[in-house]
């Protein structure tokens, strides 16, 4: 299964909740088969958002001069509720704390994989 795992490997996370597992499907699955060993020289860069940014309006990407790369967390989200994935599964896959207690593993990778097919670009 095709996925990317954020893990605290050579740096710290935000929270306890960052690290993750993400199934990569769509337009993120064929950016990571062109790209499979991603883009090192920005793997330790603080210029990666500026220059994503850059790109993006530069290519005439962005939907507003108010979007940034920032704002297809937004974009996802709303998918992500217009397909009425559990809230549990959108903080789990955005590495957001939970405003109640965790019970179990959450969302198996497969199961994870077959939701965000159905709202893929």
């Amino acid at each position: 299964m095709p996925h990317i795992s954020i893990e605290p490997e050579g740096r710290q996370l935000k929270s306890q909740y960052a690290r993750r597992v993400i199934p990569l499907v769509g337009v993120s699955l064929e950016a990571f088969r062109a790209f499979p060993e991603g883009f090192p020289r920005y793997r330790d860069s603080a210029t990666l958002s500026a220059t994503i940014n850059k790109y993006l309006r530069g290519n005439g990407l962005l939907e507003t001069p108010q979007h940034s790369l920032y704002s297809l967390r937004h974009a996802f989200e709303d998918r992500m509720l217009a397909a009425g994935i559990d809230d549990r599964i959108r903080r789990d896959v955005f590495g957001h704390r939970l405003n109640r207690e965790r019970y179990g593993k959450g969302a198996t990778l497969e199961h994870l994989a077959t939701l965000m097919r159905g709202i893929a670009l």
